[in-house]
């Protein structure tokens, strides 16, 4: 196992190295400098559109534009904003929320992109089911020569989703948040206390909140896209609304530091070693740290969030293109930012503390909110408890409308039985993931979901001049 482990981490950090980052980064340049701008100076009308929807009554589609937005952000929105910064942070310092910040917004044309490829070349069928996502604008903007590499990026879509990122390493996140809060003194060598298990015991608030867990994405995943878009529609604003409130309370109790911490964080970014005490020696670490944990969170140029814009009820692929930009502002730009600060300005990030990953973000929020008293460590683990919860929850209903759509176009979509099946599966694999090891899962996730990125960034690419055409278009009919 340690064999396996040891490839997998190899071909990870190779999936996910420069080129890669440095793609999608590049990706995201070339597409604004395309755009001119156009989307960013539009980004008020973006926020009206989501909320106001599709004017008209004749627009097809499946989910409203705000349904749509809220499945994508399902699936963004999650363990990334908080520990995803917090190892961003941890790693490669202050200064890399700064690089974070810059790649979220070039990410945001790339989002832009991605929704209004989505929404021009998908498929309607007769009964109104939607097939859209980067295989329909890879196969029938570039042709069909390309066909194979939308088949690639299926195939590694619907394995993403299957083996682990959408299902085991989400499931068990929170079966080991709810441990530590509810049990944190549990011995896995004392059966007395616990359930025994596939050879090992476990204690009971693992097992009960995994079988919670699994029954309420059965409830879901089984009812199909317009479920998951209605759980998502109320889950997703909630648990985001929540969260901002608690940072944002968090930073009104050390008001006085907020000044002080972005100005941390913008020198950081350019002269990390002077602030880290030797930790990160150079620009290039605080950066590649940055705007990988940036693109990890919100996603830009993997291809994921297409498959869900593509079923908006619009039009007009210029709208629904404003629409799934704000995903990345809202993850990135307002969530992660939030997060950032709160560590910056508390100071959990210093390297002498011996803090990784998620112990950061908890050792901020208990200082933060040390101003509530005797208790404030027990509040600030129990709001993470509940954060990573609800925010890997519906990671998990995400992932598994973005790997049905990629089996449903390697299938066909007449095959409903073998998505019906994958449901179960699906299902089948959250129940065992809080018994089983993450790490290789976690790495073989990785790998296949930086590989969703290279075929999305080459049809990006080449099919930049269709965006400024259909965005110039749409402006002047407008105007």
């Amino acid at each position: 196992m340690a064999y396996i482990e040891t490839i997998v981490d190899k071909v990870s950090g190779y999936v996910w190295g420069v080129p890669l980052i440095a793609g999608i980064f590049v990706t995201g340049l070339i597409l604004t400098c395309v755009l001119r701008f156009t989307h960013l100076f539009n980004l008020k009308e973006a926020f009206r559109i989501m909320f106001s929807g599709e004017e008209g009554e004749c627009a097809s589609g499946e989910v409203s534009q705000f349904g749509a937005l809220c499945t994508a952000l399902s699936a963004t929105i999650g363990t990334g904003n908080i520990v995803g910064v917090a190892t961003a942070i941890g790693t490669g310092g202050p200064g890399a929320l700064f690089w974070m910040e810059v790649a979220a917004f070039f990410g945001m044309a790339t989002k832009y992109a991605e929704g209004l490829l989505a929404v021009k070349y998908r498929e309607v069928t007769t009964d109104g089911h939607i097939l859209g996502g980067p295989f329909y604008y890879i196969e029938k903007g570039l042709g069909g020569r390309w066909k194979w590499l939308a088949v690639l990026f299926a195939f590694f879509g619907v394995t993403a989703g299957i083996m682990g990122i959408g299902t085991i390493t989400q499931i068990n996140g929170i079966t080991s948040a709810v441990q530590r809060f509810f049990d944190p003194a549990f011995n896995p060598a004392d059966m007395a206390t616990g359930i025994h298990l596939f050879g090992t015991t476990y204690s009971v608030a693992t097992v009960v909140s995994g079988v919670v867990v699994t029954a309420c994405v059965a409830l879901v995943v089984i009812g199909g896209l317009k479920r998951i878009a209605k759980v998502s529609t109320v889950v997703v604003p909630f648990m985001a609304i929540f969260y901002l409130l608690t940072i944002g309370f968090l930073l009104l109790g050390n008001l006085s530091k907020v000044t002080g911490a972005i100005e941390l964080i913008v020198k950081a970014a350019f002269n990390p070693s002077a602030f880290t005490g030797g930790m990160v020696g150079t620009i290039f670490i605080a950066m590649q740290k940055g705007v990988a944990r940036g693109i990890f969170s919100n996603e830009a140029g993997l291809g994921s969030a297409p498959i869900a814009a593509a079923t908006a009820r619009t039009n007009e692929p210029v709208r629904q293109g404003l629409v799934c930009m704000t995903g990345t502002f809202i993850d990135t730009i307002v969530i992660c930012t939030m997060t950032g600060l709160a560590i910056v300005v508390t100071g959990a990030w210093d390297p002498s503390l011996g803090l990784s990953g998620a112990d950061i973000t908890i050792e901020a929020f208990k200082r933060g909110l040390a101003f509530l008293g005797p208790n404030s460590g027990v509040v600030a683990t129990f709001f993470l408890m509940t954060a990573l919860a609800f925010f890997a929850y519906t990671t998990i209903l995400g992932w598994d409308y973005y790997s049905e759509k990629c089996l449903e176009y390697l299938v066909g979509p007449k095959r409903q039985w073998a998505v019906k099946a994958f449901r179960m599966l699906y299902v089948a694999v959250v129940f065992v993931g809080p018994y089983l090891t993450v790490s290789v899962v976690w790495g073989i996730a990785d790998v296949f979901n930086g590989l969703m990125a290279f075929p999305n960034l080459v049809a990006l690419l080449l099919l930049s001049p269709v965006v400024w055409r259909t965005t110039k278009n749409y402006l002047s009919r407008r105007d």
